[in-house]
């Protein structure tokens, strides 16, 4: 199978502490979503972050992840929903990203869904370019 390429522009003008800027999904063309450093540094106000980004991406990929493997094993899930926390420490950087997922799976015991959710975490393409990152998870089955 081929590779695919997905791309997304950014554009700033200004400073880093003063300046704006915007940051466009090219390949679904979904929208351009505005940036600053205050919506990186200290509060959204409606902008996004690159923090906010990751947290999409990382949170998407996983649940993927997880319902691939989940079916793989012969119990695909009724629903996955994951939450992706990403701490930004000015002057650090990324410091720890923080995965919650809860599902439903009928026929499965929690434990076993924790092991798949850690295999996900594991194994999930973003989780693997974070690697350099602390990735914690929080996992457990729903009623």
């Amino acid at each position: 199978m081929a590779a695919t390429t997905r791309s997304a522009n950014a554009h700033w003008e200004g400073s880093l502490m003063e300046g704006a800027g915007s940051v466009s999904l090219e390949s679904s063309r979904v929208g351009t979503f505005d940036v600053t450093w205050a919506s990186r540094a200290e509060s959204p106000d409606g902008r996004t972050s690159p923090e906010e980004l990751i947290a999409a991406a990382h949170s998407t990929c996983f649940s993927m992840a997880l319902s691939h493997g989940l079916a793989g094993a012969g119990t695909p899930p009724q629903a996955i929903d994951t939450s992706a926390d990403v701490d930004f420490v000015p002057g650090t950087g990324i410091t720890e990203i923080r995965l919650t997922v809860r599902g439903k799976v009928d026929g499965l015991s929690n434990d076993d869904f924790v092991a798949a959710a850690e295999d996900a975490k594991k194994n999930c393409p973003v989780s693997q370019a974070l690697t350099g990152t602390t990735i914690t998870l929080d996992a457990a089955l729903t009623e």
